[in-house]
């Protein structure tokens, strides 16, 4: 990856990231949502209608929401009253748990595609906005992921990234510190199953570019307008950037 200085994979140093990355999430998509809130003590519903608002002067038709998941984040920008909103993301099982929940809460506005960030299925300048839900850092070629969203993208359109990011003052950047590297793999193990998954996404958090950093990523990408704004005393952070 060209722009981190380590890159971390889910199982092994070698073989491909994607991949990699598209098997942990297959193997935990049965108990990511309860993860997700869990772990989170459900702020994480509150970060994703913070991102959705940066939306909200635009008045998108047209969303994507790359990485999707479970499409938790496709739904919530729902209130911006798309016309349409296309989630996609490598992991099938994800986006079947997705459906399921689109069909239980009777959505029909929102389409699950499976797809790769870095090489989308879509039109240049296909989109008013592109929403990205703590998916970035997995991507395996980062700058690659970030101008194949900016060529779906239409001129003027937004691009808005939520993401993990560190704190850096106490004592919430040791609690996080400790939470991270024993708290988290613990439950997530217990939960899903899966070791190396919980293992993984703090180790991710750890090696990812965030702040300035990332803001420079960005610009360098196509980006214009670019911010950055920390939540929850830096745990997580909303990106902005338009085309």
């Amino acid at each position: 990856m060209q722009s981190t200085k380590t890159e971390v994979k889910p199982y092994s140093p070698e073989g491909s990231k994607r991949e990699q990355v598209e098997q942990m999430f297959d193997s935990i998509s049965h108990r990511y949502d309860f993860l997700n809130h869990f772990l989170s003590l459900g702020i994480d519903n509150i970060w994703r209608k913070k991102a959705v608002a940066k939306l909200q002067s635009l008045q998108p038709k047209r969303i994507l929401d790359v990485a999707t998941g479970t499409a938790d984040l496709a739904i919530a920008s729902l209130k911006l009253k798309p016309e349409e909103v296309v989630g996609v993301d490598l992991s099938e099982n994800m986006l079947n748990v997705g459906r399921k929940k689109l069909t239980k809460k009777g959505i029909e506005s929102i389409t699950l595609t499976q797809g790769d960030s870095e090489n989308l299925p879509f039109k240049d300048g296909e989109f008013d906005a592109i929403t990205v839900g703590f998916g970035v850092r997995n991507y395996e070629n980062l700058e690659k992921g970030l101008r194949e969203m900016n060529r779906v993208l239409r001129p003027g359109g937004k691009l808005v990234i939520l993401e993990f990011s560190k704190p850096n003052k106490f004592p919430v950047k040791q609690l996080f510190t400790f939470y991270s590297k024993y708290i988290l793999p613990i439950w997530g193990r217990l939960f899903s199953g899966s070791t190396e998954a919980y293992v993984y996404l703090p180790e991710s958090v750890k090696h990812f570019p965030e702040g300035e950093e990332f803001l420079k990523i960005l610009e360098k990408c196509g980006y214009k307008n670019t911010e950055v704004s920390r939540l929850s005393f830096g745990i997580s952070s909303i990106y902005e950037g338009t085309k």
